[in-house]
């Protein structure tokens, strides 16, 4: 690539160096030189010459040799690389936060297995994004890769360490699951790292004492090829297997986990997906009253994105505490977790971020405050989840659109003097209701990396809702 003009390996690598993290097709636009130069760069961008970075890398078949072509890179600009080798991503956050290093996750999270990428961390599992480093990564990785890598004068070093145990063990230092009611857990890994972190945290494998929890293991077997179904169980076809597993064994609910292990859904033992807004409001109330036992005078505030249910903030407001609406990203909810000091932070698509764990997401832990929850009493999954589900949503519908702004216009024409307007991220209407009309709001925001816009709609009551759902598609499919 050293051949090519600066300029054409800017916009190569703009290819892969998304809003949050690196991703790309392995071979074509994510190669072993462009993860080395990304590698020194970012031990150059975060001042690590001289301090631990941490690796990992899932199961993908790519992915051990990125981690050892980033690792060259971050060597020679003298960064001491820490090789945790296979790893969920919050492990990769454990570890970065326990260390206090600057740290590399090579996932692609729920993408297929001819994609990998690269999320990146400073020291205590802080986020990097384009506004707060990784475009600044991309520009010196352009110089690199167009001039070559100067070794600094001191190299780094590279030594191996296992934090498996040592994550298990802190995430149990939270959630005390001990006490609890014997239970059944259907777990669907989708071949992803739930299978190497679940029997580690949940089961025995890392020499932590027997809970009571029965698991029922689904595609534990780490395979970046993914033989059972994709590893996204934000995707509704991608849940059958565990729903009916749930059914067939009589469980009591079941658990899913994406590629990485980051993030965590759940269903009832009908078989029926728990909103992953129902299970922010549960585990919100669990953080703000141990928060709340700590010191009874503090002001405690909880996060949420803007497309998750009204359930999130009126939960969070009945209990004591503060909602703070914020933009979609784990990158910029992990700064806004950083910033207000908040205990929690919830996102529809799964996503749970916790003071307690550097303020980084982890959805093996939002996973145990939900067994903590609900091993505490004797109701069914399904009522205790009621609760926490009283409004009808869309869920998000995504349509190809050229021109985002013209479908914009649409919108805001047809929802002027119906609505109040909202830019905080995309555009939300809120509407002006008044008697006996049920509220109701919808976002529309565009993809970060596809011609795409997202609709989230949700009401106070169902016919509200689906007409709404239909008005505004056919305004942005027009």
């Amino acid at each position: 690539m050293s051949s090519s003009s600066i300029d054409q390996i800017r916009a190569s690598l703009d290819q892969v160096v998304k809003t949050y993290d690196v991703r790309g097709l392995v071979g074509e636009n994510l190669t072993e030189e462009i993860v080395t130069a990304i590698g020194a760069a970012f031990v150059d961008e975060v001042g690590a010459a001289g301090r631990d970075v941490v690796v990992g890398h899932d199961m993908r078949d790519s992915s051990p040799a990125f981690a050892a072509a980033f690792a060259r890179g971050a060597q020679a600009r003298g960064g001491n690389v820490v090789s945790i080798g296979l790893c969920s991503t919050d492990e990769s956050y454990y570890a970065s936060g326990a260390l206090q290093a600057d740290a590399a996750m090579f996932t692609a999270s729920h993408n297929p297995a001819t994609y990998n990428g690269i999320k990146l961390s400073r020291a205590g599992a802080q986020g990097l994004s384009r506004e707060t480093g990784l475009a600044a990564v991309s520009d010196r990785a352009a110089v690199y890769l167009h001039d070559g890598i100067d070794a600094v004068d001191e190299t780094g070093t590279i030594r191996a360490q296992d934090v498996l145990a040592d994550y298990a063990a802190y995430l149990r230092s939270l959630v005390d699951l001990s006490t609890i009611r014997p239970i059944t857990v259907v777990v669907d890994a989708g071949n992803g790292m739930g299978g190497l972190t679940v029997p580690a945290v949940l089961g025995e494998a890392a020499g932590l004492p027997a809970l009571p929890i029965a698991i029922v293991p689904m595609y534990f077997e780490l395979d970046g090829s993914f033989p059972n179904h994709e590893a996204n169980p934000l995707e509704p076809k991608n849940l059958v297997d565990l729903q009916k597993a749930v059914v067939e064994h009589g469980a009591d609910l079941g658990l899913a986990f994406d590629g990485d292990a980051d993030r965590c859904f759940v269903v009832d033992e009908k078989g029926d997906a728990v909103t992953p807004s129902a299970v922010a409001a549960i585990v919100a109330l669990r953080e703000i009253a141990r928060a709340q036992v700590a010191d009874p005078d503090a002001e405690i505030t909880v996060i949420h994105n803007l497309i998750t249910s009204n359930i999130v903030p009126e939960t969070v407001e009945a209990a004591g505490a503060t909602p703070l609406r914020t933009r979609v990203g784990h990158s910029l909810i992990k700064d806004a977790m950083r910033e207000s000091g908040a205990v929690f932070g919830g996102e529809h698509s799964a996503h749970y971020y916790f003071r307690d764990f550097w303020s980084a997401d982890n959805g093996m832990l939002a996973a145990m405050h939900l067994l903590a929850e609900f091993g505490s009493q004797e109701r069914p999954l399904s009522a205790l989840s009621t609760e926490f589900t009283p409004y009808p949503m869309s869920g998000e519908i995504n349509s190809t659109i050229e021109d985002v702004p013209a479908a914009f216009t649409r919108i805001v024409e047809a929802f002027t003097g119906r609505g109040e307007f909202d830019e905080l991220d995309g555009l939300t209407v809120i509407g002006l209701v008044g008697g006996d009309e049920p509220f109701w709001w919808f976002s529309v925001r565009s993809s970060n990396t596809e011609p795409l816009l997202r609709l989230n709609v949700e009401a106070g009551d169902r016919p509200t809702m689906e007409r709404l759902r239909d008005e505004v598609l056919a305004l942005i499919r027009a």
